[in-house]
């Protein structure tokens, strides 16, 4: 699983539901939802923790 910052609860947790997004610059972002409060998360990735997750 990955965590990410959930901006409602203000702590780290897990996301569910995560799917690997490539963003107009290059990057790799994980998107997906918090475990808890179901508020959308994100979290910026290297290219190898990108590939990792596909």
């Amino acid at each position: 699983m990955v965590e990410g910052r959930c901006m409602r609860c203000k702590t780290q947790r897990e996301m569910k539901d995560v799917k690997v997004v490539r963003t107009k610059r290059g990057g790799y972002m994980a998107k997906g939802k918090c475990v808890k409060c179901g508020t959308n998360m994100c979290k910026i990735l290297s290219k190898e923790q990108a590939e990792k997750l596909k």
